[in-house]
């Protein structure tokens, strides 16, 4: 593991990376989800693609990386395009899980590897809306101190800023920004996932022109399972990128 540090609007990150199979000639940069980190990414791929070097990255606030300050999307791209290019990095392909996968798309990397990516809004359980609206509810009667029973999951143990960044990032519509990326990208997607449905793959494939869909069974998480496989189909898309 090293970590970099770097500036950004006047604050101070520390980057936490590591890197392996460091004298491959192509770079795959890992972007993990939203309250994960570069390990449970460098479970699932490790072991797989050895013809890349891989770069695992804690992304600010999580893992072992800092972040003091309430960010947007946007702000974690611009960050992470100055770490790239502190370790003089490639973006010829960028993997990205869930909110990773945002992240990944704002980089504009040659090819774009969507594990599971968010992006697109799937509308919230009827549980969920009551929640809400019951917390709205206790907001204009003052009774703010229950907010502890209503917070998301997600957004639990979270410090101010990283609590703030969350609100900003939950709920975006990422669609124009998925059509604006003119590169070639693979979607892989859990067919039992909820948090990301299949159907969502499906409509950012209709917004990325050159793009695949590739369904997997399993949830969320489907490719700690099944890194082996996703593994083979970077490679495909890889191999008929070069060929052109």
């Amino acid at each position: 593991m090293a970590v970099k540090s770097l500036q950004y609007k006047q604050h101070t990150f520390s980057i936490s990376y590591e890197i392996l199979n460091p004298t491959a000639q192509i770079d795959l940069i890992f972007l993990h989800g939203w309250g994960s980190h570069k390990n449970l990414m460098k479970h699932a791929f490790a072991e797989q693609l050895k013809q890349f070097r891989h770069i695992y990255i804690d992304m600010p606030g999580f893992g072992n990386s800092t972040c003091n300050m309430a960010l947007t999307t946007e702000d974690y791209a611009t960050i992470l395009e100055s770490f790239l290019s502190m370790i003089e990095a490639d973006k010829t392909v960028i993997l990205g899980h869930s909110f990773g996968g945002k992240v990944a798309t704002l980089l504009h990397p040659d090819i774009l590897v969507l594990v599971g990516s968010a992006g697109i809004l799937v509308p919230k359980p009827l549980k969920i809306r009551v929640k809400i609206a019951l917390f709205k509810l206790l907001k204009v009667t003052g009774l703010t101190q229950l907010r502890r029973f209503f917070i998301a999951p997600d957004a639990q143990g979270l410090s101010q800023p990283m609590y703030e960044t969350f609100k900003s990032v939950v709920n975006e519509d990422f669609s124009e920004k998925f059509r604006a990326f003119k590169g070639k990208a693979l979607l892989c997607f859990g067919r039992q996932d909820t948090a990301t449905p299949m159907w969502t793959a499906y409509k950012i494939a209709e917004l990325i022109n050159d793009s695949q869909v590739v369904e997997f069974d399993g949830d969320h998480y489907f490719f700690l399972e099944q890194g082996a496989t996703v593994a083979k189909e970077i490679e495909k898309i890889v191999l008929k990128s070069l060929e052109h």
